[in-house]
């Protein structure tokens, strides 16, 4: 223990001892260190020393200590410590207190302070120096090995192929520093396999794969740190063979069959796209159906452009510009007809001489500022060039279709629809006196591209419609002020050309139409309705889609107005796969166009890597529509002979042909019994539109002074129906139910004039449908006079049917029986004449004396207990005796001498 003495200083003592430590110790700001983590001492730059000016003083220059505080973490000062190692020098050393992880803290941060040793032992009046900053950073000792992301990586590629890379292995090293926690390469420890894999961990094969010799491949791979430390467990690799990869389309079917009536069928129920992997991000496929070759584009319904007309519901009062070639319709026969496998007829134009010229009867109807104009046509000639090697739009000419000046009330209205390269223009003049005319244009690829072409024009001045393929088109409105010729005001229309004057001022028909037209018909009155419009133009087969609600996300379909082209687009190959199997082909029609329609599928795919997508080629095929079950139309109730007295025939109205008439159509198919295994025929009884029905004289057209075919008009006309009645053939068209021709059928009656009766007349009647295309059977009729005995004996009635029958015929070498009887019933006989029935004469003398000496001997024969009973049973009452003239007997002889045989062979002939 230390004894207190209390000293008393002088005031000049105590300011010597104060002056003894007049500096702060001095350190640098800022220290940079680093430590291992396997060591607890800092090394610092620049190394750790305070100074202080007073030295050398004792005390006052030393340095006692250094003191850490916290750094901007405010943990430094908790981890580091500092110490002194000289205190005359004032070396220090900065140590950790704990050991350090790099990989939970790499970088430490503090600040630093020294004190000196002040002006005693007991640290009186010591002084600090400034903070300084000292950085530490935590050096990385390779504490840790690399370990595999996976334990085991798995890949397929297909064989004969090499790959820049096949599957990727990844190892992670926890070591903090770059220099450890890097992997710096990979090996393959198993040897002998053809593989190679590079410092970032890619495998490849060094040669191609077979599937055949080795369909897996397993090897084992490891990894290296920079500090050579190896992976704690090696990574194993599993590659897949797979066969050959082709891109493209699997499962395709060139040829696909349809049965009529199925309604819709799948045209590609297993197809698939394959990509062999390559990463796609657009798809699209082009379905095309080409039907062209049917008809005008499509299999519509079979019937007569008129029938349809009725059937979409259109209003009455069309008239056709080019109409089936007729005695009432003549206008049309000079122009060539072409072959077309559905109902219509089409007309070849040349360009030059092929002009129809309608009668003015016929375009006195068609009046008016308001009216719908339609036809099919088809630019070229028959022998159509595809469009890519036409010359396209260099015929300086228009092509005029319809021309046409009609008179309305007191003035003329003009029009024309023409054609020019790729445009359509139709020439408008309301009133050829007074207007300027108007010229409304359209600009369509569908006038020159070869193809059939639906187009409906309707007018009501001044607002022009015009729908193409039921699709609708706005015009461009031209008022054309050029010095145009007044047409001449009379009326009159052309199809094929219009009117024009050369140089020397004569008329003559100028921009012939080159192509084909087809159904040409003109209605006046208020416009056709879009939905009538649509109905015509619609196809009854073409491309669908089955059920738009399994459509995945991100695919799109559509399907053009003809429905003869489709378009998927998509992004994902699995909904894009089903998507493909949904398209469909459908057909509305019960009896089907049978034949080829071809059938393409073009691909585009747009990859991420546009150098190395995938191109694939167009697939071709074909869709068969087989043949259907033809209906059979089956005339009944009828005939074969129709017994009637002649006066029935000579009546006001005549006598009905067919009272009983039935029609049937049935459909005939095979089906299987169940008891023999065997096939058999069953008829279905279906309902059907018949199109028209025919009753034909045969043998000589009809007389129109003795004879006739009536029928009920007033039925014809309510049922919307048309009739051509001439000598030759009563024709009924239009498309209507069987039980509608059935009454009007039943309504013909055949009515003679009086005297005109003759022996027989034979009638034949025959029915179809879809234009012709299916047929009935025949159904013949013969119609038999009855005639009295007395009036085939009434010597001027015998003389009057010599005469008819031995009138010369229209048809050489035939005696009929259909020519008409002398009108002078005393006129003399032929010369001709008189010669047979002098002959018949004879003939009937020497029959009389045989049948005499016949039935003498009877009598000597027939003596006996029998021949009082044979003789009686013989006897009858003649007096009201009529004979029956048997038609099938053809020859004069036979018709005149039947009477007299029968009288004869009476057995009581002789008590005559």
């Amino acid at each position: 223990p230390q004894h207190t003495h209390t000293h008393t200083l002088s005031p000049l003592k105590i300011d010597t001892l104060v002056s003894a430590n007049k500096h702060k110790p001095w350190i640098e700001t800022e220290y940079q260190g680093i430590v291992m983590e396997n060591d607890n001492t800092v090394l610092l730059n620049p190394p750790l020393f305070a100074l202080d000016k007073d030295a050398p003083l004792h005390y006052a220059g030393e340095i006692c200590g250094f003191r850490v505080h916290n750094g901007p973490s405010g943990s430094g000062s908790v981890q580091f410590e500092a110490v002194v190692l000289d205190r005359s020098t004032g070396e220090g050393l900065v140590r950790s207190k704990e050991p350090l992880d790099c990989e939970s803290q790499r970088e430490h941060s503090f600040t630093i302070q020294a004190y000196d040793c002040g002006e005693g032992p007991d640290g009186v009046n010591s002084k600090k120096s400034h903070k300084a900053t000292v950085h530490v950073r935590v050096n990385d000792v390779n504490e840790f090995s690399p370990v595999f992301v996976e334990r085991r990586y798995e890949a397929s590629v297909p064989e004969g192929r090499l790959f820049e890379r096949i599957v990727r292995v990844e190892a992670l090293d926890a070591d903090c520093s770059p220099q450890y926690s890097q992997i710096c390469f990979y090996d393959i420890i198993t040897p002998n396999v053809p593989f190679a894999i590079d410092n970032d961990g890619n495998i490849k094969n060094t040669e191609p794969l077979d599937s055949k010799r080795q369909r897996v491949h397993t090897f084992w791979v490891t990894a290296f740190d920079c500090g050579k430390n190896r992976a704690q467990a090696d990574a194993q690799v599993v590659v897949t063979v797979k066969p050959s990869c082709k891109p493209g389309w699997i499962g395709w079917t060139k040829r696909v069959e349809y049965t009529p009536g199925s309604g819709s069928i799948p045209l590609f129920p297993a197809l698939h796209l394959e990509t062999c992997e390559e990463t796609v991000w657009n798809i699209q496929a082009t379905v095309e159906l080409q039907t062209g070759h049917i008809g005008k584009g499509c299999d519509r319904d079979s019937y007569s452009d008129r029938s349809v007309r009725r059937l979409c519901g259109a209003v009455r009062g069309e008239v056709d510009l080019l109409p089936p070639p007729s005695p009432t319709a003549n206008w049309t026969s000079a122009l060539p007809t072409l072959p077309s496998s559905d109902s219509s007829l089409v007309f070849s134009f040349n360009g030059s001489s092929h002009v129809a010229v309608v009668p003015e009867s016929v375009v006195s109807a068609l009046s008016g500022d308001h009216f719908t104009l339609q036809l099919w046509m088809r630019r070229g000639g028959a022998n159509i060039q595809a469009a890519s090697t036409q010359t396209r739009g260099n015929r300086k000419e228009e092509e005029t279709i319809v021309c046409s000046t009609v008179k309305n009330d007191d003035s003329f209205s003009h029009y024309s629809l023409s054609v020019h390269g790729c445009r359509l223009s139709l020439f408008y003049w309301p009133d050829v006196s007074a207007a300027r005319p108007v010229k409304f244009l359209w600009k369509l690829e569908q006038v020159c591209d070869s193809e059939w072409h639906h187009l409906s024009l309707s007018v009501q001045f001044p607002s022009v419609t015009l729908y193409v393929d039921g699709v609708t088109f706005d015009p461009a409105l031209i008022h054309d002020n050029g010095a145009l010729p007044n047409p001449a005001p009379r009326q009159r229309m052309s199809i094929g050309a219009c009117w024009g004057k050369t140089l020397t001022h004569s008329e003559t028909y100028v921009g012939g139409y080159h192509g084909l037209l087809s159904g040409v018909t003109v209605r006046p009155g208020s416009v056709e309705p879009h939905s009538v419009v649509e109905c015509l133009y619609a196809c009854r087969e073409g491309l669908d889609f089955g059920d738009l609600e399994t459509l995945g996300s991100g695919m799109k379909v559509h399907v053009n107005p003809s429905q003869s082209v489709l378009v998927l687009e998509g992004d994902d190959i699995e909904s894009f796969n089903r998507a493909v199997q949904q398209v469909t082909y459908r057909n509305s029609l019960r009896f089907a166009t049978p034949g080829v329609r071809p059938l393409k599928l073009i691909t585009s795919l747009r990859c991420f890597n546009e150098e190395s997508c995938l191109s694939l080629k167009q697939l071709e095929g074909y869709l068969v529509v087989l043949q259907p079950d033809a209906p059979q139309i089956s005339l009944s109730g009828v005939g074969p002979h129709l017994a009637r007295p002649a006066p029935e025939f000579e009546g006001p109205r005549g006598v009905p042909l067919f009272p009983e008439l039935r029609i049937v159509c049935s459909l005939s198919h095979a089906v299987n019994t169940a008891a023999q295994g065997m096939e058999a025929l069953m008829s279905d009884a279906v309902a059907h539109t018949l199109d028209g029905c025919e009753v034909q004289p045969l043998g000589e057209e009809l007389n129109p002074e003795k004879e006739e075919l009536l029928v009920d008009m007033d039925v014809v006309r309510e049922r919307g129906l048309e009739i051509i009645n001439t000598t030759a053939y009563i024709a009924i068209t239009g498309a209507e139910s069987i039980s509608v021709y059935e009454d009007v059928l039943r309504s013909v009656r055949y009515r003679l004039a009086k005297g005109s009766a003759r022996f027989e007349r034979r009638f034949r009647l025959s029915c179809s449908e879809m234009n012709g295309r299916y047929t009935s059977n025949e159904l013949t009729l013969e119609v038999n006079f009855l005639h009295s005995l007395d009036s085939l004996y009434h010597p001027s009635h015998l003389l009057a049917s010599q005469q008819q029958f031995l009138h010369p015929s229209h048809h050489a070498g035939e005696l009929s029986g259909h020519t008409l009887p002398n009108p002078h019933r005393n006129s003399v006989i032929p010369g001709a004449a008189t010669v047979i029935i002098m002959v018949c004469v004879g003939f009937l003398v020497v029959m009389v004396i045989l049948g005499v000496f016949r039935i003498r001997s009877i009598h000597r024969r027939g003596e006996g207990s029998r021949s009082e009973a044979k003789e009686g049973g013989n006897q009858w009452d003649d007096s009201a005796l009529t004979i029956i003239v048997n038609p099938m007997e053809t020859p004069v002889q036979a018709k005149i001498l039947k009477p007299i045989f029968s009288f004869i062979r009476k057995p009581n002939v002789t008590n005559r």
